[in-house]
């Protein structure tokens, strides 16, 4: 029989839409979680989270859930195997190192809770060691119950790392870098004397890009998985899309992200098709929609905004600052940034040209790395022809 909330320290359930399962764990309630609760996919199913108030934890690591063994009993077992052995049943869950601290908890105290109120053995590699976490118990259902709550565990606190990798078009041609070198020497002496304007705010010319949208890969095995699935891309509506050609593109013309002008953090070069058409678009759109179909990539927005940044208050106090995690980091980061006015700029610079570029290639970018030409080391591509 299932423990009374009452007696959990957790307090937020998370329901499975179909068929019908309950976990709790920790949150903080607001009309909004109670109107729009947010949806987690894991494994080809949906579970609806429904937070109950209490005191914000104090370490994340402490984030727990409760449930009694039974919850689970009735749960048929389509997302995951279940393998019955002489002992009774297992199930091994691949998880990327960084993440077993979280299945851990502080002095072990998750692993200790999960196997308690599911009757289970939960076997976790050594820290650093790559591996599989083995799931094992008597019941199928107390199995079931663990695997399914690790893996709400893990969606969890996986949301929270910061991105580690990038899918981008690289824009540092030298035309390009020439070209936006002369664009900061003209904004820096056409508008310097404009609040927050200087030139800690401009992109490095080697790393201007379009970023498509980023992806949080822990390990060997799935940067792997990301670079196959860029080659099925390509075979499935890259090249057909692109007939086998680069695609050439102009970066003209610069807008701004926020919506007052004399209060910007970034500033972006504008990008369009050379022929007029949506190719372009199209291909990031499809490439963003299959990376987040496949849960190597969070969906931020409806369609990918191509763009490039071309100043950023981030920059100021770090100069190898990355374009913001648009579902975390960006978030507290926006808070300590300095704004700048970028009426004048945008006024002076409206309809800049910044050039022509003939794009080849989609790029697994790196996050904080450098190859020998000062662009993002790639640790995998899809080529146009």
């Amino acid at each position: 029989m299932a423990e009374h909330p009452s007696a959990c320290t957790a307090q937020a359930r998370l329901h499975l839409v179909h068929p019908f399962l309950s976990l709790v764990f920790k949150g903080r309630r607001s009309k909004m979680d109670i109107l729009r609760p947010t949806l987690i996919r894991i494994g080809g199913r949906v579970y609806r989270k429904n937070l109950i108030q209490e005191q914000a934890y104090q370490q994340e690591e402490e984030e727990d859930f409760c449930a009694g063994p039974s919850d689970c009993a009735d749960e048929p077992c389509d997302a995951f195997v279940v393998e019955e052995t002489g002992k009774g049943f297992q199930c091994k869950v691949d998880v990327p190192s960084p993440l077993y601290k979280y299945i851990i908890g502080k002095k072990g105290e998750t692993k200790k809770r999960l196997e308690t109120e599911t009757r289970t053995s939960i076997s976790i590699p050594k820290p650093g060691v790559e591996g599989e976490i083995v799931i094992t118990g008597q019941h199928r259902s107390g199995v079931i119950s663990a695997r399914t709550r690790i893996d709400v565990l893990l969606d969890s606190f996986r949301k929270k790392q910061p991105f580690t990798h990038f899918l981008s078009f690289a824009l540092n041609q030298p035309a390009i870098q020439e070209k936006f070198l002369q664009f900061k020497e003209e904004v820096l002496e056409k508008c310097s004397n404009d609040h927050g304007v200087s030139s800690s705010l401009f992109q490095n010319p080697a790393k201007l890009h379009l970023t498509l949208g980023t992806l949080v890969l822990l390990n060997e095995q799935e940067i792997q998985k990301a670079c196959d699935l860029l080659q099925r891309c390509k075979e499935d509506f890259v090249d057909q899309i692109a007939g086998g050609k680069p695609l050439t593109v102009e970066v003209a013309g610069v807008e701004y992200m926020n919506d007052d002008p004399a209060m910007t953090d970034i500033l972006y070069a504008k990008v369009h098709m050379k022929d007029g058409s949506d190719r372009l678009q199209v291909i990031a759109d499809q490439l963003v929609e299959r990376f987040v179909a496949s849960g190597l990539m969070l969906k931020e927005w409806d369609r990918v905004k191509l763009h490039a940044t071309v100043m950023n208050t981030l920059f100021r106090k770090d100069p190898s600052a990355e374009e913001r995690n648009y579902t975390m980091t960006g978030k507290s980061s926006f808070k300590e940034r300095e704004s700048f006015n970028g009426r004048n700029i945008l006024k002076l610079f409206e309809n800049f040209y910044f050039g022509e570029v003939q794009l080849d290639s989609v790029r697994l970018s790196q996050r904080f790395s450098s190859d020998a030409s000062g662009y993002y080391a790639t640790s995998g591509q899809l080529t146009f022809s």
